[in-house]
């Protein structure tokens, strides 16, 4: 964000804030009805949201699947169905739709255009060489600085259980950027 940075993080920070402000109206009315069906939810929310927050049409779609998850979180976690929140800023987008990457370059979907991020590889060159696919990304603003979390998929070939020697689990994080585990209980915890 080096021409307009100022111009392009206040954007992003409008469009944090409103996705937030939408996300807990949403909420409001799930809590109250308990549906979790998106093309019913539609229905209730959409024709009021849409006025009220300056959400663009894909941005209020994405909302209503963000508290949608939260809630199934929140029951298929076995407690009890109570009112969540949303108080940090966040924003959930969806790839092609409101992000993309072309020429060394995040395209960011806000409420006022695109904001246009360079980014580096540096060391993460093999997700992009097009056998990786990209998901439903997610933008925090922590710590005064701007995060994009992009969970990526790979297709492998399905390997027989008798050939697995070790299991090993990542998971890439806000607190730690990336905590792994392996089968024989050792850990390794990567600050961000």
């Amino acid at each position: 964000m080096k021409q307009g940075c100022g111009v392009a993080r206040e954007r992003l920070r409008t469009t944090l804030s409103a996705y937030r402000s939408g996300c807990n109206f949403v909420l409001a009315i799930v809590f109250d009805t308990k549906q979790l069906a998106q093309a019913k939810l539609h229905k209730i929310t959409y024709g009021s949201s849409r006025p009220q927050f300056p959400l663009r049409s894909q941005m209020t779609q994405s909302v209503m699947k963000t508290v949608i998850a939260r809630y199934q979180s929140l029951k298929g976690n076995g407690h009890d169905w109570t009112k969540v929140q949303f108080k940090k800023p966040e924003y959930d987008f969806v790839w092609n739709r409101d992000y993309s990457l072309t020429k060394r370059l995040f395209s960011i979907n806000t409420l006022s255009g695109r904001v246009k991020v360079p980014f580096e590889t540096k060391g993460i060159e093999r997700y992009f060489d097009e056998t990786w696919s990209f998901g439903t990304a997610k933008l925090v603003n922590k710590y005064g600085k701007f995060f994009l979390y992009i969970p990526m998929t790979k297709e492998i070939p399905e390997t027989s259980e008798h050939s697995i020697r070790q299991v090993a689990g990542v998971d890439m994080g806000i607190n730690f950027v990336t905590v792994s585990y392996d089968s024989q209980g050792k850990s390794l915890f990567f600050n961000g």
